[in-house]
């Protein structure tokens, strides 16, 4: 997992402590640690959907915690990201079910439609094309994540869709 040196400004908020201190009044007193993963992603997803490392060591002063220990699920995880990413991130299923589906071509037709290679991000900062591993909706391949939601059974034509409705910004990313 690469680690960006771009700064990232730490803004936790009072909100965003509440809801850290109710995720972590979920768990005994003594195994804040617990808290951990619904953490990272209240704070990934205050601070533009990445963890910077100095973001990664404010959680752990929170939790109470090593830094190394925060890193190593932030990188073991590949819904945590450790550099900016775009609004619109398309995290393509890569394993077996979709790439007997199709998932590869479909691929190369958004990265091809959207002008950008696997992993880049489009010059507005709009749009981003990844490989993931399983996610898990083998019967409704191919299929992609875009932010908290699935869009299964993907077509060119259904892709194409999809792009048109982020960018008229119909896109929910997110169930909060």
């Amino acid at each position: 997992m690469e680690i960006s040196n771009i700064k990232q400004e730490i803004n936790i908020t009072e909100a965003l402590m509440t809801r850290i201190n109710e995720l972590i009044s979920h768990y005994p007193t003594d195994k804040k640690k617990s808290a951990l993963i619904p953490v990272l992603h209240e704070v990934q997803d205050a601070h533009d959907n990445w963890l910077s490392v100095e973001l990664q060591q404010k959680v752990a002063e929170i939790l109470e915690i090593l830094p190394i220990e925060v890193y190593e699920v932030v990188t073991f995880y590949t819904m945590f990201n450790t550099k900016p990413v775009a609004k619109y991130m398309f995290e393509f299923c890569r394993t077996s079910c979709c790439v007997t589906r199709g998932v590869e071509d479909l691929m190369d037709y958004a990265c091809s439609k959207l002008g950008v290679k696997e992993g880049e991000i489009t010059s507005d900062g709009m749009f981003q094309v990844v490989g993931v591993e399983c996610l898990g909706a083998c019967g409704y391949a191919p299929m992609l994540q875009l932010g908290d939601f699935y869009h299964e059974k993907l077509s060119k034509e259904s892709f194409d869709n999809l792009i048109e409705d982020c960018k008229a910004e119909k896109i929910t990313l997110h169930d909060k």
